[in-house]
Order: C-alpha cells, then structure tokens, then sequence
C-alpha cells in the first residue's frame, strides 16, 4: 500500500519520493459478502465474508 501511494504521488504529482512521508493511514469497513452454508436436516447457515477499505495518505516533507 505504501509502495503505491508513494509511486501514485511521484507519477500524477510529480514529488520526490525522498521527500515523501505518511501523513495519516486508517482502515474503513468495506461491503459484506453474503454466504451460505448447508447445515443439517434442510437448514442454512450464513457466512459473513467482511471486507475493507485501506487508505494510505503520503505528505511532502517540510523544507522540501
């Protein structure tokens, strides 16, 4: 993820990746996939499959 947001700021923003920093990073909760699992004598139990969302926000250094 870092990687990214880093080659993300040097390509579209045109900063030095020397000049870089994190600036804050947090995870959101994404959508829920909804699942089925046989169980005994015709009933179902449901899976929750959770995903999420992460986010990495890059700074540039001060002085830089």
């Amino acid at each position: 993820m870092l990687n990214s947001a880093v080659a993300n700021a040097e390509r579209n923003l045109h900063l030095k990746s020397d000049d870089l920093i994190v600036g804050s990073t947090f995870v959101d909760e994404g959508p829920t996939l909804k699942r089925i699992q046989p169980r005994a004598m015709g009933r179902a139990f449901r899976i929750n499959k959770r995903t999420s969302h992460i986010t990495v926000v890059v700074t540039q250094r001060e002085g830089a």
